[in-house]
């Protein structure tokens, strides 16, 4: 895949799963190392600083929820978690951990290396022309560097939290829905509801606001009548999310 390779770790304690995974990402064009336990995943990912992580949940040594809560806190790496666990319980908390997308096991690798193609575009890896810097207020929305900075400091987001940002500074004051917001940020996606897209916005919110109080808003059917809205990410009732416009 042309003008895409990108460098990926590929954490799972099943070797044949790794290597199987490793084969198909490769024929990508991607570069892939393969570990097999979650303090391996740690170690390998602040020494080497890959573009994406696929990794396991149940890992030994150190539990895949606790990898990528650690990493979350570093670095902002696209992470794809794989896990037999598949309850709406276990995908939020993934996503609430900071991944960016989540599948369960019995795991397709043409999906999984699909998912992969999807994350690092919305990471704009590979993507030169992709350049574009978005600003409103003091909201900076750095496409081509896949940075936001807020009053000048920088905000660490996920891939999807970046992606949705991204679709609403485009186009600030603008109303999204949340089924324009699944098909142009989760794109072919299977099994993606307005709840999730609600849960990547209660992230965000707690980040570009500064506190945990910003994601309030963000029940399925809007904010209260006459509640406070956040300053950057708005609820509009019954209709979706947007941008607000600032001076």
């Amino acid at each position: 895949m042309a003008g895409m390779s990108a460098r990926i770790l590929v954490a799972d304690d099943d070797p044949k799963q790794a290597e199987l995974i490793r084969l198909y990402l490769e024929r990508d064009g991607h570069s892939v190392l393969t570990v097999h336990n979650g303090r391996a995943a740690l170690e390998q990912c602040r020494s080497r600083k890959p573009d994406l992580l696929v990794l396991d949940v149940m890992m030994p040594h150190v539990d895949g929820l606790d990898v990528c809560r650690i990493i979350r806190a570093e670095s902002s790496v696209a992470i794809l978690l794989v896990t037999a666990r598949s309850t709406e319980d276990d995908l939020l908390l993934g996503l609430d951990l900071g991944a960016d997308d989540y599948m369960t096991k019995p795991v397709s690798p043409r999906e999984l290396a699909a998912r992969v193609r999807a994350l690092l575009r919305r990471s704009g890896i590979g993507s030169p022309g992709h350049q574009r810097v978005f600003t409103v207020g003091d909201l900076v929305v750095d496409a081509g560097r896949f940075e936001v900075r807020v009053a000048g400091e920088t905000v660490v987001l996920t891939a999807k939290e970046f992606g949705i940002l991204e679709l609403l500074a485009g186009e600030p004051g603008r109303v999204f829905t949340r089924g324009e917001i699944i098909n142009r940020v989760f794109g072919f996606e299977r099994d993606v509801s307005e709840r999730t897209v609600d849960a990547h916005v209660v992230n965000l919110r707690r980040k570009l606001e500064g506190n945990a109080e910003a994601g309030s808003g963000a029940a399925p059917a809007g904010p209260r009548p006459g509640a406070v809205q956040p300053r950057y990410v708005q609820t509009v009732y019954g209709r979706g999310y947007r941008l607000a416009e600032q001076t």
